[in-house]
């Protein structure tokens, strides 16, 4: 994928974990690539309990949806307005925003995805254009529609000059873009990241996550759960591959509670076990998928739990495992950069999915654009 010229394009992304929306202006016409201003806003309570509710059936969810999706697009507004306040640019500066929205179902088995936003009324509240729905072009084409980041870690990597790696990435689901020189990037889904941690978290301390891991890092993991959680066919099964709350949600959660006669064990061994399920989850895709490589750069709002980074570590012995701030760009900026690049690259009508990755027919340029006049 050759680059062009390119300019400041700011990019939003309110991934799986739903804790809030990360925003990036990103310079395309600097090399390696400059992140002028970073802005993050949690989600409110009500704007989050709607999100988790339309991730599953429910009554009139059509005008939920609607409702849910102006008001995530108001937050969108105000990252922006932030990032450029923080840039000192005005509004015309900007070239574009991307706009991944909220994934509340997945489902490319069945020929859709559903990412909400309202991207007409971002382009009219911000007065810049936006690019959305990424997903959709892939699909169309036979693909998963994701993981679309790969494409950006290789062009990332390429433009830092920087070494082969597998870049993680561990959100509210986990996945690994393994990047090679001269080979087209892999990647796909391995499974739950933080999701489930965090539903577990929540429901027994009141903490919307466990910072540091710290709470589940007081208990102890029960080997046998999580080999049985790990006979789940996701987790063999081949690439391309992509997964979400579809699968691994609180219906799962219950169901593996009840398949191992946990549900009267201490709830911190359950926070361990399932720190376990997603580090051991991520060490088997990259060990059977990844086994050359030497440095695995880490990503995502996962990045920030001590422990499990240790166990992941303890499972990929001889692999170095270092934060994205390595590379310079810091944990929480990674994937909304990604979608700055892709707005960069649907202006120009570039191609950005890798069909190595989705499954697709071939390249496509992906995204709608809303412009703002």
């Amino acid at each position: 994928m050759s680059e062009m010229p390119g300019g400041l394009y700011i990019g939003l992304m309110s991934g799986t974990s739903m804790d809030g929306v990360d925003g990036v202006l990103i310079d395309f016409q600097r090399h390696p690539w400059q992140t002028r201003a970073h802005a993050h806003h949690p989600f409110p309570a009500e704007l989050k309990a709607s999100l988790m509710a339309l991730n599953s059936p429910g009554e009139d969810e059509i005008h939920a949806a609607a409702l849910a999706a102006q008001d995530l697009t108001r937050l969108y507004a105000e990252v922006v307005a932030d990032v450029c306040q923080q840039a000192g640019i005005a509004a015309n500066a900007v070239q574009a925003i991307g706009a991944h929205g909220q994934t509340i179902r997945h489902r490319p088995e069945c020929g859709y995805t559903v990412q909400l936003q309202a991207p007409a009324l971002l382009a009219e509240l911000t007065s810049i254009d936006v690019v959305a729905d990424f997903r959709s072009r892939d699909i169309a084409a036979g693909g998963q529609g994701a993981p679309l980041v790969p494409a950006f870690h290789s062009a990332l990597l390429k433009s830092l000059q920087a070494e082969d790696a597998v870049v993680l990435n561990i959100g509210g689901i986990a996945n690994i873009s393994i990047i090679q020189r001269d080979r087209p990037p892999l990647g796909f889904d391995c499974g739950p990241g933080n999701a489930l941690m965090d539903s577990w978290c929540e429901r027994h301390t009141g903490a919307p996550y466990d910072a540091g891991g710290a709470w589940g890092a007081t208990g102890q993991h029960r080997e046998a759960a999580v080999a049985q959680a790990l006979s789940h066919p996701y987790f063999m099964s081949p690439p391309p591959k992509s997964t979400g709350r579809d699968l691994f949600n609180e219906v799962w959660l219950q169901n593996w509670l009840t398949a191992c006669g946990l549900h009267h064990a201490p709830a911190h061994d359950i926070q361990a076990s399932l720190c376990e399920i997603t580090a051991r989850s991520i060490a088997m895709a990259i060990q059977m998928h990844a086994s050359a490589c030497s440095q695995v750069i880490v990503c995502g709002g996962g990045a920030f739990n001590q422990a499990l980074m240790q166990r992941i570590e303890r499972h990929l012995p001889g692999i170095q495992v270092v934060p994205s701030d390595a590379i310079g760009l810091p944990v929480m900026q990674m994937e909304a950069a990604a979608f700055a690049w892709l707005a960069y690259r649907h202006v120009h009508r570039l191609s950005a999915n890798e069909p190595t990755v989705t499954g697709a027919r071939g390249p496509r340029v992906l995204g709608a654009l809303y412009p703002a006049g």
